[in-house]
């Protein structure tokens, strides 16, 4: 349940995608006031993100004994990524969608060193380079809030 994201990882078309989505549906369950009008604090959302990162690198080196090397339906790095993606940006649909493909485009593309990390051997390979993924794109969404989009 954790390394494919609640078996988000098994769609059978763009898992990483669906895995990004679940993401963004439990950000919004999270911090969206949706359960008994209860929103989880910032500080609260970085902790379960830091726990789940953790979670996910024992997992993914577990499971890819049986699964291989990064196998497309391991998406706990790309739920990782999302929600790093979303840390301390203001709840709004649109910038979960912007962070969404913020997000989508740096962990295809894998631009500027996050290539690199993909190397890392075992479950901290494959969760470090969606970390830096959502870094990048938490840090490009931050610049486009703060000018106003």
């Amino acid at each position: 349940m954790v390394t494919t994201t609640f078996g988000a990882g098994y769609s059978p078309i763009a898992p990483g995608t669906a895995g990004a989505i679940v993401a963004c549906g439990l950000y919004v369950l999270f911090m969206g006031k949706i359960i008994g009008g209860y929103q989880m604090s910032q500080l609260h959302f970085l902790t379960l993100t830091f726990l789940v990162t953790g979670a996910g690198i024992v997992s993914t080196n577990y499971m890819e004994k049986d699964w291989g090397k990064d196998p497309s339906k391991v998406v706990v790095d790309e739920l990782v990524g999302m929600w790093i993606t979303l840390l301390f940006v203001p709840f709004s649909w649109k910038y979960i969608l912007v962070g969404l493909i913020l997000f989508r485009f740096f962990d295809i593309a894998k631009p500027l060193f996050i290539r690199r990390l993909e190397k890392l051997p075992g479950g901290i390979g494959v969760m470090m380079d969606d970390v830096l993924a959502g870094i990048y794109a938490n840090t490009l969404l931050q610049t486009f809030i703060h000018f106003g989009l």
